[in-house]
């Protein structure tokens, strides 16, 4: 094939850049040349330059993010990069992104733009201070460190605030959410962050985003709002994997219990701040507060995932549902009359209208493409209408204006095929490509596949993964992640491994998730060197603890997703009235891609080494096993727990 001038340049451009002595070093303490990270960069610039779709998986290690930076800032034109967290967000903006920029000498204007609830709001929170319900002592403190931090804060992004928790009660007082926005009513529209925060990323050359913001946009967009984010050249997602849920979430619609709650605790206090005289305003919301309580009471369970099928005839929850919605029609009756004494009251007006309107939706909507289905938590209730596929709207969003679309992460491919992911989204028109991880896992970690376990399903099977991971742990002096597929097993689990622990004299800390945020743990796990953390899914992804500090990553089961989920139950369904096979053509495939998350947690440098325990006796005993162990990395592996305990016997560096 010809190479045209300019491809020829940038390939050249793209050698100096990531070879050991090139542009990169000077601001990369360590930098190393990799053939992986220089060939996805070209294979990047070859998508730009013809406005294509590439899918691109790189392993641990691969440097990914350079590898998309440096194409994006040279030729990306205008870029939207949108990353799977907040915390990646923010890596990416204030760390990973500025270091390109400089090593390159770019002259590109950057952004960080997150959803409205990251920023504090001048109307909600002059609105809290004023009218004094706080329900706790801790709030009012928090309340007074958010009025401290406005005094200074130039952008009232919340993670600037570390004072207060990211999960404080607080923060839904003092932010906005689309809900509850007054827009350009808003006495305080010029000096919002929100609009700031969207006007420099309009202007911007390089916007950083996440997934959720994304397809919020995508929605708006769909509706004929005005958008969120500027037109782009280049689109990147990061961490592509979480693509297929997020959107999911974001092209279906939900309705909760929380906004008939919180629409009752804005009614109040703008009807107290704006028409106190006018109605009895306590007795007004009490009556829809009423109603969303008997509305999570109609479901008797604490924790529940139901289809609309599933619901008994008899089932107190449509009776509920109507009951709530009569509500809303009575507190819009009553706003009616109030609504022209302020934007507030208009706005709370127009809510209880619309809430109204999607609660009996849901209740009657029968289309075969949606999913309807029911969430409920101990204090809150969740109605989804979920597409039965995205692919269709999100070919559709890819349309119109030509542009590159970028996905990538260290998961996205089974055993080299990308059909599980593609699919999901509609790629039929990407171009796929992998690069394997740096890393020599031959010789850097050891899978240790322990024997005599019982089934799964079995009673005692999370006390017999604790009995068997314990010895290498042991070995390994702590330093281990136990990563469990419920939450429920992670309480067995933590409760086993005090009891085995004690009697065998051991002291390594244990943290467990819910004893703390996970930044919180995350921090306290670094700084102990030798602790324990037992979690569920949101430690399998997004960790990156390096050196001595993790040396086993312990993982219960294959993470198979359960079966009575309502919205894979249906997806299944649909799969198999097509001819399709749904366990080997859905279920495995994205139980080995969050399997391939789980165990990334283990070696995350070329220096660090650790032992791999997965646990599940179907990776030897089914057919499908083979299919799994080949989609994970180079380990050598065993079955031996003697050979487990002696990988560590051998030198280890020191910490890093």
């Amino acid at each position: 094939m010809t190479v045209s001038p300019l491809e020829s340049n940038q390939e050249r451009t793209l050698a100096e850049i990531f070879r050991d002595e090139g542009t990169l070093s000077a601001e990369v303490p360590g930098y190393r040349e990799r053939a992986g990270q220089l060939e996805m960069a070209a294979a990047i610039a070859a998508a730009i330059a013809s406005q294509g779709s590439l899918v691109a998986e790189a392993g641990t290690g691969t440097g990914k993010t350079f590898a998309y930076l440096v194409p994006a800032l040279l030729w990306g034109g205008k870029v939207i990069v949108s990353t799977g967290t907040k915390t990646l967000q923010d890596q990416l903006f204030r760390k990973d992104l500025p270091t390109v920029r400089k090593a390159l000498g770019a002259p590109v204007t950057t952004a960080l733009l997150k959803g409205r609830a990251n920023y504090v709001c001048h109307y909600h929170l002059k609105r809290t201070q004023s009218n004094g319900r706080l329900a706790s002592r801790q709030d009012a403190n928090h309340l007074r460190a958010v009025v401290r931090f406005m005094q200074s804060t130039r952008t009232g992004d919340k993670a600037e605030l570390s004072e207060v928790p990211e999960n404080a009660p607080l923060w839904s007082q003092v932010t906005s959410t689309r809900d509850n926005c007054l827009g350009s009513e808003c006495g305080h529209y010029r000096e919002c962050f929100v609009m700031q925060a969207r006007r420099l990323a309009q202007q911007a050359d390089l916007v950083v985003v996440n997934h959720h913001l994304f397809f919020a946009d995508l929605m708006l967009r769909e509706e004929g709002v005005t958008d969120l984010l500027p037109s782009a050249n280049t689109v990147i997602f990061d961490e592509a994997h979480q693509l297929p849920e997020t959107a999911s979430l974001f092209f279906g619609q939900t309705v909760s219990t929380a906004q008939l709650l919180e629409l009752a605790r804005d009614t109040l206090a703008e009807g107290l701040a704006s028409a106190r005289d006018a109605l009895a305003w306590p007795q007004v919301v009490g009556r829809l507060e009423r109603a969303a309580r008997d509305l999570r009471l109609a479901l008797p369970q604490e924790t529940v995932r139901l289809h609309i099928r599933q619901l008994a005839a008899s089932s107190p929850l449509l009776p509920a549902l109507d009951a709530a919605a009569q509500a809303l029609d009575e507190l819009a009756s009553g706003l009616e009359g109030q609504a022209s004494r302020s934007e507030g009251l208009e706005q709370c007006w127009r809510r209880s209208q619309e809430l109204a309107r999607r609660l009996r939706s849901w209740a009657v909507t029968d289309e075969p493409q949606t999913i309807r289905w029911i969430e409920a938590y101990s204090q809150s209730l969740q109605l989804h209408c979920t597409p039965l596929s995205v692919a269709e709207t999100f070919t559709r969003a890819r349309e119109g204006q030509p542009r590159a679309w970028i996905f990538t992460s260290a998961t996205l491919a089974v055993k080299a095929d990308f059909s599980h992911f593609t699919e999901q989204l509609g790629l039929s028109d990407a171009t796929a490509r992998a690069w394997p991880s740096p890393f020599d896992y031959s010789q850097q970690a050891l899978l240790y596949v322990p024997r005599d376990l019982p089934e799964p399903m079995s009673a005692g099977y999370t006390e017999a993964v604790c009995d068997k991971a314990l010895p290498v742990i042991q070995a390994a002096g702590g330093r281990a992640f136990v990563l469990c597929t419920t939450l429920r097993a992670v309480q067995v689990a933590a409760e086993r491994l005090r009891e085995t622990m004690a009697k065998a004299g051991l002291d390594f800390p244990l943290l467990v998730q819910g004893e703390g945020s996970r930044s919180e743990l995350l921090e306290r796990f670094r700084g102990f060197g030798n602790a324990i953390l037992v979690g569920s899914q949101s430690f399998w992804e997004g960790i990156d603890v390096r050196g001595r500090a993790l040396s086993v990553v312990v993982i219960d089961k294959l993470p198979f997703a359960p079966p009575d989920d309502p919205v894979l139950a249906a997806r299944l369904d649909a799969l198999a009235r097509m001819g399709g096979n749904p366990f080997m053509d859905y279920q495995l495939p994205s139980a080995v891609i969050a399997l391939k998350q789980g165990a990334g947690r283990l070696i995350r440098d070329e220096s660090d080494r650790g032992v791999l325990i997965l646990c599940d006796p179907r990776l030897i005993s089914k057919p499908y096993g083979k299919r799994i162990w080949q989609s994970l990395p180079a380990f050598r592996r065993t079955r031996e727990e003697d050979e487990a305990v002696r990988f560590f016997d051998t030198a280890v560096p020191a910490d890093s």
